[in-house]
């Protein structure tokens, strides 16, 4: 059984895997006591945010942690996963900048990403950027 960091790390790994661009892990177990990791990424349509979600939900339930709740499937525009320990956000680019949640949870310290991890996400934030450009 995986500790809930390792969890978020999962859920950030397999966001990374479906393309998510800026995968961030912020640790908000000091400042909420519903949880203890949000996830946070973007994906560029609702079919790649739906895709991303359903993808993290697989992960985690594989490695024995299933959500207890989900929000936002059917908009596809921020999606919603909440496995106790662990809250995933997958939000369109327009929802992520409007809530700007690693803003309002800008005291939360954040979890390094594993190399992979990060550059697979930052390769995608750069494509997403690219695709806003033109």
């Amino acid at each position: 059984m995986l500790n809930p960091r390792e969890y978020a790390v999962l859920a950030a790994e397999a966001a990374a895997e479906k393309k998510a661009a800026d995968v961030v892990i912020l640790d908000v177990a000091a400042t909420l006591v519903i949880t203890e990791y949000f996830v946070l990424a973007t994906g560029n349509t609702d079919r790649q945010v739906r895709s991303i979600a359903e993808d993290v939900e697989v992960a985690l339930k594989a490695a024995g942690r299933p959500a207890i709740g989900r929000e936002g499937v059917r908009e596809g525009k921020w999606i919603l996963l909440d496995f106790a320990d662990v809250v995933v956000h997958v939000f369109q680019p327009d929802e992520r900048e409007f809530y700007r949640l690693e803003k309002l949870w800008s005291d939360a310290p954040r979890v390094e990403l594993p190399a992979d991890i990060a550059n697979i996400s930052q390769g995608s934030a750069s494509a997403v950027e690219a695709a806003d450009e033109s």
